[in-house]
């Protein structure tokens, strides 16, 4: 019979129990024997293997675009290569690319400006959240002060907290 204090899942038994120490145990012996758990601790992530991979990628592909950018064709007639794209395509290629990250930014930052308000617009200082003070005096018992309501601070009372000189 199981200890009532017991958690029981498929692969592993935790006992809770007060008489012992918390254990635990695995219910198949191959498991303690061939090294490998069940927790998956061991072996790299995936997210590891991925970027591994991306980087060696990277640094190949950029070893094959220069050499085909930089050895002269006979060169590479002489060892056995003889498809390859036109060498205008070394300079056109990273040349269209900047002009696009360029001009998608300029898209990007026009896009901003057209969707901002001008600054003289009320917009810019009240929106569908904004909420005014409540002007209503409190009652007063003894020393204690409720706590106001949640409000937006009016332009008025910033500039005069930020800009008079109170001496």
């Amino acid at each position: 019979m199981e200890d009532p204090y017991s958690v029981s899942s498929p692969r592993r038994i935790l006992s809770l129990s007060r008489k012992r120490r918390a254990t635990v145990s695995s219910l198949d012996a191959d498991e303690r024997t061939s090294g490998f758990g069940v927790s998956g601790e061991h072996g790299p992530k995936p997210s590891e293997v991925y970027g591994f991979v991306g980087s060696i990628s990277t640094v190949v592909a950029t070893v094959i675009f220069f050499v085909w950018a930089y050895l002269p064709d006979s060169w590479l007639h002489s060892i056995g290569i003889f498809y390859y794209p036109n060498k205008h395509w070394a300079l056109a290629v990273p040349a269209y690319f900047m002009v696009t990250v360029v001009l998608a930014l300029g898209f990007y930052i026009g896009l901003n400006f057209m969707s901002t308000p001008p600054p003289t617009s009320f917009n810019t200082v009240f929106d569908e959240f904004s909420r005014d003070p409540l002007n209503s005096v409190p009652s007063v018992d003894g020393d204690e002060l409720p706590i106001k309501s949640m409000s937006d601070i009016g332009i008025n009372k910033v500039n005069e907290l930020m800009f008079n000189d109170v001496n």
